[in-house]
């Protein structure tokens, strides 16, 4: 397997653990996850009860939201690993989106590495005040960024990051995109709007 396809690999497998979280996310939101969990699970020398692993209800709802969100940053982290791998000095490319494809990544990962839990921007000195963009894919501004809370709205929030990283997956690591194969319905029928599901 060439280097290439192992981050196009990776790519793919980020973007499928982001759709699985959305998906348990929903779910758990709806009360349609199962929250069971083993009666008694061991693994190697450890053992755990159910008692000390089951979920209630709220928990589950602020996990799924938080698996979501580490979803997303594991999206820029596969981002931002396959673009440095295909692209010599991706910072300074002259391809704009190759550029602002690796910059918002690794911005994002920084953010997110450094903090998981409340990321806070840190963006060096030479991509302050810069705007990086792809046009209909994502844009980040990063004028008085530097220092101040993480927020979805800088950069365009998890679906933002769910279309740059098929844009690096396709466009800058040439993946082969094969039709994809019929998904099944769902049973239900939500819509989502920012975190509000109906």
């Amino acid at each position: 397997m060439t280097d290439r396809q192992k981050h196009i690999d990776q790519l793919f497998t980020a973007e499928l653990q982001f759709r699985l979280a959305s998906a348990a996310r929903v779910a758990t939101t709806m009360k349609l996850q199962p929250l069971d969990l083993p009666m008694e699970w061991t693994h190697g020398k450890h053992r755990v009860t159910y008692e000390e692993v089951a979920l209630r209800q709220d928990q589950a709802d602020f996990a799924a939201r938080h698996l979501q969100r580490s979803a997303t940053y594991l999206m820029a982290v596969a981002m931002k690993d396959a673009v440095r791998a295909v692209v010599p000095d991706p910072k300074n490319s002259i391809d704009s989106n190759v550029r602002a494809a690796y910059q918002i990544a690794r911005l994002i990962r920084n953010a997110f590495a450094h903090a998981p839990f409340s990321p806070v921007w840190s963006i060096d000195p030479d991509c302050r005040n810069v705007i990086f963009s792809i046009p209909d894919v994502v844009t980040l501004d990063t004028t008085n960024l530097h220092g101040v809370a993480f927020d979805w709205r800088h950069y365009g929030g998890p679906l933002a990051m769910f279309r740059l990283c098929r844009f690096v997956r396709v466009h800058i690591l040439k993946d082969d995109v094969t039709p994809r194969k019929v998904v099944p319905i769902p049973k239900e029928r939500y819509l989502q709007q920012g975190d509000l599901i109906l």
